[in-house]
Formats: C-alpha cells, structure tokens, sequence
C-alpha cells in the first residue's frame, strides 16, 4: 500500500534537524528498508507501512512521544492530486468533502468522513485497513498533519474545538494539549477533529472554479480505474484481533468464522504466507505491548488490554519477546526486530 513520499521527507527533515545530524535519519531509513536516495525526488510514493515504521522509530530516537504530531503540524504541502483538488476548492467544506472522496487515491488504509451535529462539525477518521491501529505515533501523525493542510488551504491559524484519539498516552495527554494549545483528548470512542460549524465557511483564497471542475472530473477517472489493494490475510486478522481488545484476544474459530471461512482453510491460508494465528497474536501483542508501555500506560493495564490474566503472565511473556522485562523497557531501537 503506497503513500505520498511527502510525508517521509518531511519527518527526515524533522529529524535531521532535532538531532542535528543525519545519523539517525539514516538508520532508521536503513531499518524501514529505505535510503535517502530512495526517498529524494523522483519518487513520488512509499509504503504505508515504512512510513509508520520510521515515525515510530523517530520518536523513539529523540526520546519525545509528541515528536510525530509536532512534525505534523508543520505539514503544509504537497503535490498530490487531492492535494490540488483542495487548492482550488471554495471553502473548507469543499475541502473535507473532496478529502472524504479522493482521499483514498493517496492513502487507502484511512478514511475521513463529514459529519453535522448541531453548532459542530466533526471530521471522523476511520481505518479501512485496522492493521494500521497498531502504530499510535503515525495516527498523530496524519491528524496533526491534516490539521496542518486546513490551515495552510485558509491562510488561517484557526483552532479547532477539540482533536481525539481512541488510543490512550496516560499523562501523557497534557504534552499533547501543551503543543497543540486546544483540547487534545485520548481513549474517545472515535478518531476525529471537532470543529465550529462556522469553520466550514472558511473561504480557500486560491479557490478556482474552473481548475477545480477540471480536477474533479480529472479525480472521478482515476478513482475509476483505480482497484483498491487487497488486503493480506494477516492485515485482515490483525484489524480483527485490534477490534477484540481491550481485554480479549479473539480465538481463532472466531476469526475464521468472522472472514467465511472454516478453520481448516483460515489455517492453510495463513501457512500459505508464512505464518500461524498464534505468530500473529504474538507478534500483535509483542508490538502493542511496547506502544503501551511508551504511552505511558501502567503495567496492569497493559496486562489486561493484550487479555493476559495477571501482570505476571505479560511480565513473563514480554521478556520472551525482547529479552528485557517490561519495567526496564525504554525503547524500540534497543532490541532486535522480531523475526
């Protein structure tokens, strides 16, 4: 699944300038399977998941959980299509709702819907592809970063009413609020950004009927040849395992059943690309389990989210999956990457 390389240059540029050098950058391109060269003009994509590998790792380098939506919010530009489409919108309604439209021609694994309630307005994000849940940074990320467009499309700093997430960072949530400077909230049942409604008037000063019609009608051909990407089996049972938490880990019968199949040929599919449901579960839990622990979340609450019984039996698997116990765990970049 390809994203615009935008994105990644811009966290490359973040981190060079954070750490003062290009050292970092470079081993983490390294460990996403990437190179400046790779990233530099003219590529134009990456893969979704090397993005939200390397936002990850970034955060992990400057030691700073809020590195990802600092950088987002200085997202400004890009030379996508949909990105063009919202140039030369009227408003900021046209803008959303061109987003919800074309969105997908950029990033599948995310949609963004409009929706009115009252005297707010709401721009609910949903993933399309839950395997993406996993990785907390990167969902900061690109809200922040969307943030960052509407108020680079308006020439306007505007607030919004308030930004949430369905993942929790503990006390960490006040860093958040900090930089942001408007309500930031965590563990709310949607991902979404609130808005007044009267932020929906918002004129787009490049706004350009002509190019816009062109752009749209330019925008309809490619949604209509384009093919969505088939989703892997395990992207499909990762967003279902995700869903389940927190407090249970769907057993496999349930899995199979859920996507139509019998657990006979759920299985022989898996072993077709390599794996088992307990290797996914594993490497699921491995991987929440360190994003936990980096949002500060206490152990107990760790244990019950990944459906462990007590804090003891997550101790103990924790430190099968890195070799460290979960109280001295600090960071991703100080462990091997699961095989």
């Amino acid at each position: 699944m390809e994203v615009d390389i935008a994105r990644i240059q811009l966290l490359t540029k973040a981190l060079d300038q954070q750490t003062n050098c290009f050292e970092a950058s470079d081993r983490i391109l390294q460990m996403c399977d990437l190179t400046r060269d790779a990233i530099a003009p003219p590529a134009t994509t990456c893969s979704s998941h090397q993005e939200a590998l390397f936002v990850r790792y970034a955060c992990d380098a400057v030691g700073d959980i809020t590195f990802a939506a600092q950088t987002g919010m200085q997202f400004s530009s890009t030379s996508s299509l949909t990105a063009y489409i919202s140039k030369y919108s009227r408003d900021l309604r046209q803008v959303i709702e061109n987003t919800s439209r074309f969105h997908k021609i950029i990033d599948p694994a995310i949609v963004f819907t409009l929706r009115l309630a009252g005297n707010f307005a709401t721009i609910e994000a949903e993933w399309k592809d839950a395997s993406f849940a996993r990785y907390h940074r990167r969902t900061e990320f690109l809200i922040f970063a969307g943030l960052a467009r509407m108020r680079t499309l308006t020439q306007l700093n505007f607030y919004p009413i308030e930004i949430r997430f369905q993942h929790e960072v503990g006390k960490n949530s006040v860093k958040f609020q900090k930089i942001a400077g408007f309500p930031v909230a965590f563990g709310a049942e949607r991902m979404e950004i609130v808005l007044a409604l009267s932020a929906l008037d918002l004129p787009i000063p490049t706004y350009d009927s002509n190019l816009r019609e062109h752009l749209l009608e330019y925008g309809e051909r490619v949604l209509a040849e384009r093919r969505s990407p088939k989703q892997k089996l395990r992207a499909q049972v990762e967003g279902l395992i995700t869903r389940s938490m927190p407090g249970t880990i769907i057993h496999a019968d349930e899995a199979a059943a859920n996507l139509g199949m019998s657990s006979r040929t759920f299985a022989r599919r898996l072993k077709d690309e390599g794996v088992s449901y307990r290797d996914i579960v594993d490497d699921l839990r491995c991987d929440l389990a360190q994003t936990f622990i980096t949002n500060g979340m206490p152990l107990s609450e760790i244990a019950y989210s990944l459906g462990y019984a007590d804090q003891p039996a997550f101790s103990t698997a924790f430190k099968r999956w890195t070799g460290q116990a979960p109280s001295t765990f600090r960071s991703r970049l100080d462990i091997p990457e699961r095989s």
